[in-house]
């Protein structure tokens, strides 16, 4: 989800006025990719390099992060989403570790989407602890000690404001998806556009390495 900063720029607003337009946009693509019947969706919140931003901008993250929990998780619960937190959850504040503790409890029982939201996750942060605890077996013994070994492998990874990187998230899942790369800023992502990138998509032929 990127372009909040440069969105906010163009418009001379402040930096979290941006951040609180992508909440408002991650809210309705929820709402929209449940409709649309999508099992799973995750989103990268927060990553592990993050935390190298202006401190102004990342004490107002965690704060609006914090709020966003309380104030959106009743909500995702009556839609039947599942909400899990994926990334270094012991390096954020007590607080803030509650909410997402909180947050996965009240929706544990919901299966009509599950909302995987990375915060605080870099996919090497998440391949080096997974390795920390692997001693010798297969690849499924080492993708169960992933974060969210329940997770399915993205079909299709859908990166905004015309960047074109992964951004070191989700590197092991995403070995074989496909990648989508769109100059909307994420703030002004809509519904449009995820269906642009879901029938980008599913115009493709996916081999998975066979011919």
């Amino acid at each position: 989800m990127d372009g909040n900063a440069r969105w906010a720029q163009a418009r001379g607003l402040p930096v979290l006025a941006g951040h609180r337009q992508g909440a408002k946009v991650l809210k309705q693509t929820v709402k929209d990719a449940v409709r649309l019947g999508i099992k799973e969706l995750s989103v990268y919140a927060f990553s592990t390099e993050n935390w190298q931003r202006p401190r102004d901008e990342v004490e107002g993250l965690m704060e609006m992060f914090a709020e966003l929990i309380d104030s959106e998780t009743p909500e995702l619960n009556e839609e039947g989403v599942r909400m899990r937190f994926i990334g270094r959850r012991d390096e954020v504040s007590a607080r803030l570790q509650d909410r997402m503790n909180w947050a996965e409890g009240e929706t544990a029982g919901n299966t009509r989407m599950q909302l995987f939201v990375a915060f605080n996750y870099g996919g090497r942060a998440e391949i080096l602890d997974a390795a920390a605890r692997f001693e010798a077996g297969s690849e499924e013994d080492f993708k169960s000690l992933l974060y969210a070994p329940e997770m399915s492998d993205p079909d299709v990874l859908i990166r905004t404001s015309g960047e074109i990187r992964t951004s070191n998230f989700l590197l092991w899942q995403c070995a074989y998806s496909e990648l989508v790369f769109t100059d909307t800023l994420w703030p002004d992502f809509s519904e449009d556009d995820l269906h642009a990138a879901l029938e980008e998509y599913e115009a493709r032929g996916r081999r998975f390495g066979a011919r």
